[in-house]
């Protein structure tokens, strides 16, 4: 082994806080979850999880700080500690939330029935991963494509598609890796509450710059218009004619759908209400960023759009801080006799409200095929 990696292995265990390992998060028979972190120099360690509220851990006598939750509903939580002040994710735990900007941990608690995201036995698809030079954000860029159970890429069969697309400060993995979209769809399509489609998720920016300068440059309109406008021309010029040409799937624009959440939710309106030569299903999860100047945005849209969309699903949380944005859009919609789908449930701006939306979006598209 390396001199300087055995070195700096002895350093770092004669530390403390790496004195003795820790099982953390503990997730018990009750669905209570106990957090643990070693960390004997620290005076203050408090946890952040969602659905808990912010608890400050006790240390016992090995320097070990401890806190024990309610029982909490099954589902995926995202948390980190704070430790001094300073944010730290769970060293003992290696189920992260990947993100560009702020990357936190992650703690599933199980229940019966089996939630839509729960990794059961039967057939799976597949996840393929693409990178190529776009002209259009002049850099190196990828996207994830799933291939329900069963796709053979030499059969005669073709598959409609759902471009789905993340939010601000995720990459192009957000909807595999935290969201298990792919997971998702095997259930629905297993159970028969989906029909078998083809997911492509790629990267949703349209310049990088939007994202490079962190949470500060969501409020440069300029930007995220340009942004939101380049992404649009990417996908249809460059990630659609990639997919459409590698993969086994229908062209016409009822096979066609996009959603997304957040920034992606925003993206997939502007995109698609814009091109429905292109998409005939629409989704919009929590959308965040949406231009108000709707008649600006939405030019062509009027009480004809009706003709071509099979669905507009738009669906918001009810504690999440861009619920009244949401809201207001839709009002738009109506005014401009638009018909759409409201769907309001309980929660905030998180993926554990986007799962669930993804579920139930997925499970009305493309029902009018064979």
């Amino acid at each position: 082994m390396n001199t300087k990696l055995v070195l700096l292995a002895a350093l770092l265990f004669a530390l403390p806080g790496f004195a003795q390992p820790v099982f953390s998060p503990e997730v018990h028979a009750d669905r209570s979850v106990t957090f643990r972190l070693a960390a004997p120099k620290a005076k203050e360690v408090q946890l952040h999880c969602e659905g808990v509220k912010d608890s400050t851990l006790q240390k016992d006598a090995n320097g070990v700080w401890t806190f024990t939750t309610e029982p909490l509903e099954p589902d995926i939580y995202v948390y980190s500690f704070s430790v001094d002040g300073l944010h730290l994710i769970d060293p003992a735990n290696p189920f992260l939330k990947y993100n560009l900007l702020n990357t936190d941990s992650q703690v599933e608690v199980p229940g019966s029935p089996a939630l839509p995201w729960a990794i059961n036995a039967g057939p799976r698809g597949q996840l393929h991963r693409h990178f190529y030079s776009s002209a259009v954000a002049g850099d190196e860029r990828d996207f994830m494509v799933y291939t329900p159970p069963g796709y053979d890429p030499a059969a005669h069969k073709r598959y409609p598609v759902l471009y789905l697309l993340h939010g601000y400060s995720d990459d192009t993995t957000a909807w595999s890796a935290v969201g298990r979209a792919n997971v998702i769809l095997d259930n629905l399509i297993a159970r028969g509450q989906a029909k078998p489609m083809i997911v492509v998720m790629p990267l949703g920016y349209g310049t990088m710059d939007v994202v490079k300068g962190g949470w500060s440059r969501v409020r440069d309109p300029g930007l995220w218009q340009r942004n939101v406008d380049k992404f649009s021309d990417a996908l249809l010029t460059e990630v659609l004619p990639q997919v459409e040409k590698t993969y086994r799937v229908l062209t016409d624009r009822r096979s066609r759908a996009i959603a997304g959440l957040s920034m992606g939710g925003t993206e997939s309106l502007v995109t698609g209400l814009n091109h429905l030569d292109r998409f005939a299903w629409i989704g919009a999860f929590s959308s965040g960023g949406l231009n108000t100047n709707y008649a600006a945005q939405f030019p062509a849209l009027n009480p004809k759009a009706n003709d071509q969309l099979r669905l507009l699903w738009i669906a918001c949380g009810r504690e999440d801080r861009l619920l009244e944005n949401n809201v207001q859009f839709c009002e738009w919609l109506k005014s401009r006799k638009v018909g759409y789908t409201w769907v309001e449930t309980a929660g905030t701006h998180s993926f554990r409200v986007w799962r669930r939306n993804l579920a139930e979006f997925a499970s009305l598209l493309f029902q009018d095929h064979k």
